[in-house]
């Protein structure tokens, strides 16, 4: 599994944040089967609310954008939101006697509300690094997790998440997400970043996103 470089090094930066969010209980619940149906789908109904705002977050990327190519990875992106990784939560929730229309009105839980304003403040008063560095952790964690998961957990009920992220479109969506990230800041901070001024404050936006995420996992539990 490789993501480029930037990712490993911010990754780095966020210490035990990082796994905190990738082996955090709800994530091993997912694993192991042990995770109560109830909060599964709990986290499934804010997720798919989280996935409209993020489908927002990489739209404003486009307009961040400073080349042509940033802008097709970018808008790429959001057709993947869009119309692959939202199925899985239309199709577990549509089983369960939950439509896309009440998907779309449910209420967003306050830690969505943080997470996902916190991504798009993140755009709108910064620049495309910063954007990148906050939407970073979901992206490329729920890829780096069903990776994980994938070649660890026995029989579960969440083999449907697990193969949506470890599935090869999901993953090749990772790499590209990897690769574009890595241009970008080669693009913008040169051949060294980890010595330019700007760099502390990258790894600061994206272990503030990973602990948001370790929130967003703590909200399904604790609902």
């Amino acid at each position: 599994m490789s993501y480029g470089t930037a990712f490993p090094l911010w990754r780095a930066a966020a210490g035990e944040t990082w796994s905190d969010f990738t082996h955090h209980a709800f994530v091993e619940g997912m694993r192991d089967g042990t995770l109560p149906r109830e909060a599964f789908l709990r986290y499934l109904v804010q997720d798919y609310l989280f996935l409209v705002h993020f489908s927002r977050a990489w739209s404003l990327a486009v307009t961040k954008a400073e080349t042509l190519d940033e802008m097709r990875a970018c808008a790429a992106t959001v057709h993947a939101l869009l119309n692959e990784e939202m199925r899985l939560h239309i199709k577990t929730c549509a089983a369960e006697g939950l439509s896309e229309a009440e998907l779309f009105a449910a209420r967003e839980a306050p830690q969505n509300i943080a997470y996902t304003r916190y991504v798009l403040d993140a755009g709108h008063s910064g620049d495309f690094l910063d954007l990148m560095a906050a939407l970073a952790p979901c992206v490329l964690g729920y890829g780096e997790i069903g990776t994980r998961l994938a070649a660890d957990a026995g029989e579960t009920p969440y083999a449907d998440w697990i193969a949506t992220y470890s599935g090869a479109d999901y993953q090749r969506t990772c790499r590209e997400v990897g690769a574009l990230i890595d241009a970008a800041v080669a693009r913008r901070l040169g051949p060294a970043p980890e010595d330019s001024p700007r760099w502390p404050r990258l790894c600061a936006r994206f272990e503030t996103a990973t602990r948001l995420e370790v929130d967003f996992w703590g909200m399904g539990i604790s609902a």
